[in-house]
């Protein structure tokens, strides 16, 4: 049967220079997947305000028209 060491038993047995790389690569995990703590800003909200007759259809359509070009 293929058992694992515990983490603290596997760290102990790495060189320091090994157990920084450990170190480096844990933190950038962590901050990878941390929640994101930014408000979504929606800059790009009204921008269309002034075309007069260009309605959200329009911009659908038009999408899904060049979506293979």
């Amino acid at each position: 049967m293929n058992e694992t060491k515990p983490m603290p038993e596997i760290w102990r047995e790495l060189p320091p220079y090994l157990q920084q790389e450990v170190r480096d690569f844990a933190e950038f995990l962590l901050q990878k997947h941390a929640p994101s703590t930014k408000p979504l800003q929606l800059k790009w909200a009204g921008a269309l305000r002034q075309e007069q007759g260009v309605t959200a259809a329009d911009l659908q359509r038009e999408v899904l028209e060049n979506w293979g070009d």
